[in-house]
């Protein structure tokens, strides 16, 4: 095994003795904090998470972009003169024919979130990866707190190449030379559900840590892994899709399971029991007190 996903996995394993599974923050801290937001990511490392999970997509100048969406999401954010956006804004900014100062103006956090009720209704940009990383970082060792994991997913499809996003070897790309020049990359998980993206990180680097993203109900492991031609270091698929067959057919492949995104601790005491490794949740506050008794 390559010496990036050794350490990675060492780390999982110091994380399963003390606290039996690892806990990542969804889009930071989604529950509480506006989504893949600095405020949110250093919140829920404030609480202990070991994971920040973000989204990156790419912007008209190839800067990288922590935000799930394509688009300037319609139900969340608010436009650079300070009217709300509507209905009929949908899909009417694409990231990727907007420079990053563009994109910077929308405030997509004072609108708060319906979805998420009691999520905290505060001013949030969508920043850029290497802000992101500078600031957990900073944050990290000002508070004398343990490094944290990075899972990067790249939102990437093949309908969306060279429309939404550069195509794989340049998205890849950019993203990866991001997290090296950072340091961060013997803690960081690069995940996608195209696996395109994923071929391309292990093709330019085979030591590249890599998560396969799973939702779809016809969704066959051994064909993803096939399709895939390598096994990545973790198959990570939605909560709903999880078994213990699954889990146990990973682990003797050597790959980790680390779902998304269960928000009620009932399940993520179920999902601990069945045996994943990791999961990722829009509560991480719920996780720690579920899945760390004191």
């Amino acid at each position: 095994m390559k010496l990036l996903q050794t350490i990675f996995l060492i780390f999982l394993s110091i994380v399963a003795i003390a606290q039996t599974i690892d806990i990542g923050g969804n889009r930071g801290f989604r529950g509480m904090y506006p989504e893949n937001s600095i405020q949110g990511f250093t919140r829920a490392v404030k609480i202990g998470v070991n994971t920040i999970e973000l989204d990156v997509v790419i912007s008209k100048d190839n800067q990288v972009v922590v935000s799930h969406d394509l688009t300037i999401d319609e139900s969340i954010c608010t436009k650079p003169e300070g009217t709300p956006m509507t209905d009929a804004d949908k899909d009417k900014y694409k990231i990727y024919a907007m420079n990053y100062d563009e994109i910077k103006k929308f405030d997509c956090g004072s609108r708060g979130n319906t979805r998420f009720t009691d999520q905290i209704k505060s001013a949030a940009y969508k920043p850029l990866l290497s802000e992101v990383i500078d600031a957990v970082e900073k944050y990290i060792k000002d508070n004398n707190l343990p490094p944290v994991n990075y899972n990067i997913q790249i939102v990437s499809s093949k309908k969306g190449d060279e429309v939404m996003h550069p195509e794989p070897p340049q998205f890849s790309k950019l993203v990866y030379d991001v997290v090296k020049s950072k340091g961060i990359l013997e803690r960081t998980l690069f995940s996608s559900f195209d696996m395109r993206i994923l071929q391309e990180l292990h093709k330019s680097d085979g030591s590249a840590m890599t998560a396969l993203l799973s939702e779809k109900s016809t969704d066959d492991l051994e064909t993803n892994l096939r399709d895939l031609h390598f096994n990545p270091t973790v198959y990570s698929p939605t909560f709903l899709l999880v078994t213990k067959t699954m889990i146990t057919k990973c682990h003797a492949l050597g790959i980790n399971v680390i779902t998304w995104t269960p928000n009620e601790m009932t399940k993520m005491i179920a999902l601990k029991t069945l045996g994943v490794d990791g999961l990722i949740t829009d509560y991480p506050d719920r996780a720690i007190k579920a899945l760390r008794p004191k």
